[in-house]
């Protein structure tokens, strides 16, 4: 049998409905902090990673990714 890795399951990493909205502004927070201190220091692979990562969690908290069909369903009723 093979390995599903972490979240497989009913009791896997999600069951309980993700990350919050708060944890996902800190950590939108954190990221263009960390990107901007980057720039500052020219140091530009690291700064194009946290400017990604910043962008994910953008996508995260105000554009909806990684909602599932079932958040999409509540949101229609």
């Amino acid at each position: 049998m093979a390995w599903a890795g972490w979240g497989a399951g009913p009791a896997g990493a999600g069951a309980a409905g993700g990350p919050s909205r708060g944890f996902l502004a800190a950590a939108l927070l954190g990221c263009a902090v960390v990107a901007g201190v980057l720039v500052a220091r020219h140091s530009w692979p690291g700064a194009a990673g946290a400017a990604l990562a910043t962008a994910y969690f953008v996508a995260r908290l105000f554009l909806g990714l990684g909602r599932g069909a079932r958040d999409m369903e509540k949101k229609r009723e």
